[in-house]
Formats: structure tokens, C-alpha cells, sequence
């Protein structure tokens, strides 16, 4: 399967040919435009997947499927956010994405969620992210650039709450603060994730908590509550 990324990396969509026989799973509402033989199939992936995803990790419950027919074609895929994008391939491997950064995938791919503990419930509002795993690969996307650290066994990284995108899967991570009481309510940072090596983690230079807060600024006096307390509850 080919595939382009066009505008990297502000405003990144995807561009993908695809050959007969070939079919790609997208985040529905992701479709730009779509050219030559190709069809349309909106399912769940499962009902009761698709709940889970639903409810548990924020994830909309349909996703489309686009078939490539004898005469083959090309798909565009644009993230809601603008930014970058990255292909992740599987080769029997996993990868772990916050809900926000999934924009589609390809080959036999299994998606599912995975528990993130209480702390990540108040860190983002969420208690699970979405798990891919299998053979094909996944596209995920960021708000800014997207950042790649190769981590090596034992290699630990902190991370901001809001500038996490994905990880392979079975690294160790766990929800943590952001240093003592006064520098967690005071710091500008509050939740943090620690990841540690061996694998491959993604950031993202830009955050959608910051941006709302920027907007905000600009707003009519009382069209706005007052500035997000950025401990991690989310815009």
C-alpha cells in the first residue's frame, strides 16, 4: 500500500493509493475526498468493541472502511486538528494511542482499549486509550509537530499529560504528578506520564488545552468560564 503525507507538518493530510483488493479503516468524518473505484462500508468493527471504544475511550462508535475495486483508487484523509502526521507500522507488535491522535489504519489490525488507572481518569477525563495491534500499520496525528524518541531498556522520559500521542505497546508508563504539592498546583504542568524504554514514543508540540486557553482571551466578558486550572481535566 502507498501512501503520502501532504503538508507536513502544519497542516498534514494523508494521501493514499490504493490497489485492488486494498481497503483502509478511518476515523469517521476524516474523509477529505475520495477518487476512482472505491466504496464505503460504516461499521462498529464489532458492536460491542465500538461501544467500548464509545464510552471508555472517547472514540466515536462508527468507523468508515474504504474498498479499493478492480480499478483501484485514492483516498485523503484530514485530521481534525492541525498538524502533523505518522505512520506506525505493526509487524506483530502493538502501539498505544490517546483517542484524539487515532486517524485510521490498514492491514489485519485489532483495536482495543486499554485501562489507564484512576490518576488517568483525572489526568485527561479518560480512564482508557486505544490499543492497535496486529499486522498493517496505524496512522496517528498531533496537534504541532510530531516529536519521535527512541527509548533504550531502562531509559525513562516524563511527559506532559496533553503533549502525549502514542507509544509502543509494553513499554512501563504510569500516571504520575508533576513534582511536590507546589510545583503540581502551581507549576503549569499537574499530571505527568512516566514512560520507560525499550520502545518508541510520540509527542506533540502543541496542546489543545493551551489553544483554548489562548481563545478564551479573545472572548466577549462572560461568553467564557474562567481559564482552564490546567492540572489535567481537559478543556
Amino acid at each position: 500500500m502507498k501512501f503520502e503525507i501532504v503538508g507536513s507538518p502544519a497542516y498534514s493530510t494523508l494521501k493514499i493509493l490504493l490497489s485492488p483488493g486494498e481497503s483502509v479503516t478511518a476515523e469517521a468524518g476524516s474523509m477529505m475526498a475520495m477518487e476512482g473505484d472505491l466504496t464505503v462500508e460504516t461499521t462498529t468493527g464489532g458492536i460491542i468493541k465500538g461501544l467500548l471504544r464509545k464510552m471508555l475511550a472517547g472514540e466515536t462508535l462508527f468507523m468508515n472502511v474504504y474498498h479499493a475495486g478492480p480499478g483501484g483508487g485514492t483516498l485523503w484523509l484530514a485530521p481534525s486538528t492541525p498538524g502533523d502526521i505518522r505512520y506506525v507500522p505493526l509487524q506483530g507488535n502493538g502501539v498505544i494511542v490517546q483517542d484524539m491522535s487515532y486517524l485510521a489504519h490498514h492491514g489485519n489490525v485489532e483495536m482495543t482499549v486499554t485501562w489507564r488507572g484512576l490518576r488517568g481518569m483525572i489526568a485527561e477525563g479518560n480512564l482508557f486509550w486505544l490499543r492497535l495491534s496486529g499486522y498493517g500499520g496505524v496512522w496517528v496525528n498531533s496537534y504541532g509537530h510530531i516529536v519521535e524518541k527512541t527509548l533504550k531498556p531502562g531509559e525513562k522520559v516524563t511527559v506532559d499529560n496533553f503533549h502525549f500521542v502514542a507509544m509502543s505497546d509494553g513499554m512501563k508508563w504510569s500516571v504520575g504528578k508533576f513534582g511536590g504539592i507546589k510545583s503540581f498546583f502551581f507549576g503549569g504542568e499537574g499530571f505527568v506520564i512516566n514512560v520507560e524504554g525499550p520502545g518508541k514514543l510520540y509527542l506533540q508540540t502543541r496542546t489543545m488545552t493551551d489553544l483554548a486557553d489562548v481563545l478564551r482571551r479573545f472572548l466577549p466578558s462572560g461568553s467564557s468560564s474562567s481559564p482552564t486550572f490546567r492540572i489535567g481535566f481537559g478543556v
